[in-house]
């Protein structure tokens, strides 16, 4: 930690500071009203002054203190002979503990007065007393610090004046004042700046590499342009930098790819047991990898056969993924690994439903412009030897942060973007990402509705069909219910009441053709509506769920995104300095980098977001168009049963029972749940099959009943 500018006078004493990251809470005796008088009127319990007290200890007006600077703002009472300070200003500490938390400070301007000892820092401590110095007359009691009335041998006129002063706000020490007394580093040591690397990359450029001797100042970074890339080539193999922890970034800002965009799809799970880690899920993942041909552009080599490479990997597989990228790329937004479950975590549904997630989180991976190259990834897509995989996961995980080593081998060209944009970019940006993730919880919350609304349209569609069939068999439903008639007639048959006739008909008449072909068009008809009902209902549950479950992928994505924006900010203010009065070249071009760095992130989420929106737009509209053909080709066939020479088929024959008469009892409502998509890592709801499952625990403790009949207790836990 830095410690304040020293005066003048230097002591061989070490200084001392003090911390300050959070505002200093004072004694419980002491606030900045009532209490805060204690220290000077400690002495009234125990009698009162006369002119035989000591005088307000003179020798310590005349005498230097040890020189301090204020760390926070201080209003005091003029009537207690409180100071008041404000942030930074140089102080003479007179007396370091007169009692209470309290110190005896002289200010630059001569007044001398109380102040919290929490509310500044040493800068120098006092100096040896010189031989030809006056010693003390009298010991310092500490018993009362009130002062003297009255002290001898001085006059009022000699004492500091008593300036009126009032208690005010405490405002917030500035920025630059703390970032002085701490080196030029940030307060907050959890922030994205810091934890990325980022701020130690800015102040002290990039570390020496571990296990090598330590580059030259004039060869550890520097700004490259397109044509010296061999030159650039030649500088890092002496480095002994590795290909893959090189980063270019182009015109733009935007990160330059080194390999073309590949298809990652994560399928057939399946349920394996281990005797040391018990049961766990396995899923298979498949890259199709295009093989590169020479001067064929990224387009061609897409429209080639690709090349198929599987591996199985569980889901502690990918959290060793996500760790090591989390290391080695601090400077990219990474999108969140599903959170990991345990209530339900073979169920099928959510076995599905984590297929997806990872599914998602990879493709994005993939779909970065450099952490498709990063050495985990292609070792996780590419090593099919479990044993070797297992093998190379410890390394993985021990190998140490990048930090800024990574800023340090990110090259980009000069004069890349006009720095008077960055502020207003990143400001447009966090604006831009925070609407976005409130419009797409709302598109989520409306999605659901939608669904919903599909499963009404299925129960609806059902409900017409079970009520055309029970009208052309004179069979009550639930949906259409027999009403008044007599129990007499409702133990008569069809026939005998003469709602059908022999062949079934919809007729009194027997042998009658023309209702014998109306009553089977019209049995086909509800045939027809109940697989429109069916494909609602499956449109509901499957192709709408997944389009459901691919909205997570751009949901939050201010907090994907809050790292980059913090690290962009901090990095902006500090080229700022640099460039100001105190001109630092060296920093404003460090700071330069982490800009086309964050930029460049912010180019990335740009292109990600279009081909996400476009991919879910057409998905969603793709979906709905087959369904509506789907129903469309059923609906068109039980129309051309109404018309010749259909028409005149269906009569050569009685009329058969159709298979749904049987449900003509059954309530259209007495359907399963629809089933939801898992929460987002960033979503607040928790998880649906932990809610389940606490759902079904309560439901046993509270005796609810289940539709599904009688079944065991701890078939019901443990199901």
């Amino acid at each position: 930690m830095a410690t304040l500018p020293r005066t003048a006078k230097q002591s061989s004493t070490p200084t001392r500071t003090s911390a300050f990251d959070h505002r200093p809470r004072s004694d419980h005796s002491f606030d900045a009203g009532i209490n805060s008088s204690a220290a000077w009127t400690e002495h009234l319990d125990r009698g009162s002054l006369s002119d035989d007290e000591p005088a307000d200890y003179p020798e310590l007006y005349g005498q230097r203190g040890l020189s301090a600077r204020a760390l926070y703002q201080f209003e005091g009472k003029a009537e207690f002979r409180e100071l008041t300070v404000e942030a930074g200003d140089r102080l003479e500490v007179l007396k370091q503990d007169v009692g209470d938390g309290w110190s005896l400070v002289k200010t630059e301007d001569g007044k001398v007065g109380l102040l919290p000892t929490a509310y500044y820092t040493h800068t120098i401590d006092f100096l040896s007393a010189p031989a030809d110095s006056q010693p003390i007359s009298k010991e310092l009691s500490t018993d009362t610090v009130t002062p003297h009335a009255s002290p001898k041998g001085n006059s009022e006129s000699e004492l500091p004046p008593l300036v009126p002063q009032t208690t005010g706000e405490w405002p917030n020490v500035p920025p630059s004042f703390r970032q002085r007394l701490l080196g030029g580093k940030t307060i907050n040591r959890f922030s994205a700046f810091v934890t990325s690397g980022a701020e130690e990359w800015v102040l002290n450029g990039a570390p020496a590499p571990e296990d090598e001797p330590a580059a030259p100042n004039h060869i550890s970074h520097s700004r490259f342009s397109t044509t010296d890339s061999v030159a650039e080539d030649i500088r890092l193999s002496r480095l002994g930098i590795g290909e893959a922890d090189r980063h270019f970034v182009d015109e733009g800002p935007a990160w330059q790819p080194k390999i073309p965009e590949f298809r990652v799809l994560v399928h057939s799970p399946s349920k394996r047991s281990s005797g040391l880690s018990g049961a766990y899920t396995v899923y298979k993942v498949t890259s199709l990898v295009h093989s590169p041909e020479k001067g064929k552009p990224h387009e061609e080599i897409r429209s080639a056969s690709p090349i198929y490479i599987t591996v199985q990997r569980r889901f502690s597989h990918f959290v060793v993924l996500h760790t090591a990228l989390l290391r080695r790329l601090p400077g990219i937004a990474l999108t969140p690994l599903p959170e990991k479950q345990y209530a339900g975590r073979f169920n099928a549904a959510f076995v599905e439903a984590r297929r997806g997630d990872l599914e998602r989180y990879l493709d994005r991976v993939v779909r970065h412009p450099i952490a498709r190259y990063a050495e985990v990834v292609t070792s996780f897509l590419g090593c099919e030897d479990d044993l070797e995989w297992t093998r190379m996961m410890p390394r993985f995980l021990l190998m140490r942060a990048a930090g800024p080593s990574f800023f340090a081998h990110v090259f980009h060209p000069a004069f890349n973007f006009d720095i008077q944009d960055a502020s207003e970019v990143i400001e447009k940006f966090n604006n831009h990402v925070r609407a976005v993730g409130k419009g797409v919880q709302g598109l989520r919350s409306t999605f659901n509705r939608v669904r919903e609304a599909r499963i009404e349209m299925s129960k609806a569609e059902r409900s017409l069909s079970y009520s055309l069939l029970s009208l052309i068999t004179a069979k009550p439903s639930s949906s259409a219910p027999a009403l008044g008639a007599d129990e007499e007639e409702e133990n008569a048959s069809p026939q005998l009441q003469g709602l059908l006739n022999n062949d079934g008909a919809w007729c009194w008449r027997e042998d009658c053709q023309d209702c014998l072909n109306l009553t089977k068009a019209v049995q086909k008809t509800a045939e027809t509506l109940q697989s429109v009902a069916d494909l609602y209902d499956d449109h509901a549950r499957r192709r709408q769920l997944a389009t459901h479950e691919a909205f997570k992928s751009v949901a939050h994505p201010y907090m994907t995104y809050q790292g980059i924006i913090e690290t962009h900010r901090s990095t902006y203010s500090r080229y700022a300095e640099a460039t100001g009065n105190n001109l630092n070249e060296d920093v404003a071009s460090r700071c330069e980098t982490v800009l086309n760095a964050t930029m460049s992130e912010l180019d990335t989420y740009h292109t990600q977001k279009v081909e996400d929106f476009t991919s879910l737009t057409k998905d969603h509209l793709d979906g709905e168009i087959a369904l509506y053909e789907q129903m469309l080709t059923r609906l068109k066939a039980a129309r051309r049963t109404l018309d010749p020479p259909h028409l005149d088929e269906l009569g050569r024959s009685p009329r058969r029972p159709s298979r749904f008469e049987k449900d003509l009892d059954r309530s259209v409502n007495d359907i399963e749940p629809l089933p939801q998509p898992c929460p987002h890592v960033y979503d607040s709801a928790p998880m649906r099959p932990v809610s389940m499952a606490i759902q079904g625990g309560m439901g046993l403790l509270l005796g609810s009943s289940s539709s599904g009949g009688r079944t065991s207790v701890l078939g019901r836990l443990w199901a």
